[in-house]
């Protein structure tokens, strides 16, 4: 197992959001590892109307201001920018690109491949399918011990939490508009492994925006 480099992220956003499917999160902790197999991420740039950013200042050229914490989308590469979403759910994403240009990659889902019982042992005792522990961005930092507090503006390259590849092959993967968003929804920037169970159970928002507007057309 062989954890990636810096080098490994200052590339363009959704090369490296494509590349991350089927490469391992590796979280250290208490003497143990949990790993989880990335089958799922999404991608977000400077110039993208979607990118996550608090306080940011869009210019007239579409490219995001570093104020605020925003600033923090333009650090080093394969540094952790984690953030809260609905008050209750931490997100991990990795930022990317050269330094002092904008983009990150959302880590969406894993498979668990070791410590699913600690895993386990994070998540409600309402769990019992395995595929729940981590099928989506909330549910995986639960899983793995993973909030702001910790790890927001980490290294990624090395203990405890780390990005790594092993001898597994490469799996097939697919392109699809992004969850969640009202922004950007037609940019096919979220990539999946196919039929793998621990997918994310979200529809693509081209999808569920194409699904509204037929049924307000219905309706009129």
């Amino acid at each position: 197992m062989k954890p990636l480099d810096r080098a490994y992220f200052a590339r363009p956003t959704l090369q490296v959001a494509r590349d991350l499917i089927g490469v391992l999160l590796v979280r250290e902790r208490g003497g143990g590892r949990l790993i989880g197999r990335i089958v799922e991420t999404e991608a977000y740039t400077g110039d993208d109307p979607a990118m996550h950013g608090w306080k940011a200042t869009f210019g007239d050229d579409g490219v995001v201001r570093p104020e605020g914490r925003a600033a923090d989308l333009f650090v080093a590469p394969a540094t952790a920018y984690v953030y809260r979403i609905y008050y209750t759910n931490w997100l991990l994403n990795v930022v990317t690109e050269p330094e002092g240009t904008a983009g990150a990659v959302l880590i969406r889902a894993l498979q668990p491949v070791e410590g699913i019982e600690r895993m386990r042992a994070h998540r409600p005792d309402s769990i019992r399918r395995e595929r729940d522990l981590t099928n989506g961005p909330g549910k995986l930092t639960q899983a793995l011990g993973i909030d702001d507090a910790t790890f927001h503006g980490t290294d990624l390259t090395g203990p405890p939490l780390y990005f790594a590849e092993d001898d597994m092959p490469k799996p097939e993967i697919a392109a699809s508009s992004r969850i969640g968003l009202t922004r950007g929804v037609e940019r096919p920037w979220r990539f999946f492994v196919p039929e793998n169970p621990f997918v994310s159970p979200g529809v693509p928002s081209d999808v569920k925006q194409a699904r509204k507007e037929a049924k307000r057309r219905g309706r009129s």
